[in-house]
């Protein structure tokens, strides 16, 4: 996909993580999936889900603006977003603009419930770093997000602290 993968991330998660406790700034992580990509890998077949997958991975990271975010494939259809200083309100606007940027992308997506084109659902998680909790945890907190977007009704953005 030409991004970071999970081990790059997991590498530069624990980083940032210690680099954001010793500042007293947040830390927020997002994480996303592609809605429906088991459907649009039956439909289009696998080679045109790995394009699906670098089209959208690129679309992420075109989002990106500072040198110091990082967006990463968690696996699967499953991608992860790292934002360091970045506060709640910043990391949700980040998360709308990368839902409407891989809506923009406009890839015939026929097995979706959602839309006729390839969308994301997204899961937003921020904090600032303290001893009474891990990186480990605010990733949790990122996916338990992700997955009430999904069960809402995918193609949306759920935040939490």
């Amino acid at each position: 996909t030409g991004i970071a993968n999970r081990r790059q991330f997991d590498q530069q998660l624990d980083a940032e993580w210690r680099s954001c406790r010793r500042h007293g700034s947040s830390l927020a992580v997002l994480m996303l999936d592609v809605d429906y990509f088991k459907q649009y890998n039956a439909l289009h077949g696998h080679q045109q889900g790995d394009e699906c997958l670098k089209a959208v991975a690129t679309a992420l990271r075109g989002q990106l603006r500072r040198s110091h975010d990082l967006v990463a494939r968690y696996g699967g259809e499953e991608f992860v977003c790292l934002l360091p200083d970045c506060d709640l309100p910043g990391a949700t606007e980040k998360a709308q603009a990368m839902c409407r940027a891989v809506h923009a992308l406009g890839m015939a997506h026929g097995g979706s419930a959602v839309a006729g084109v390839v969308t994301i659902s997204l899961g937003v998680a921020c904090q600032v770093p303290d001893a009474q909790s891990t990186p480990q945890a605010l990733l949790m907190r990122a996916d338990a997000h992700l997955y009430r977007a999904k069960k809402q009704g995918r193609n949306r953005v759920e935040v939490g602290v």
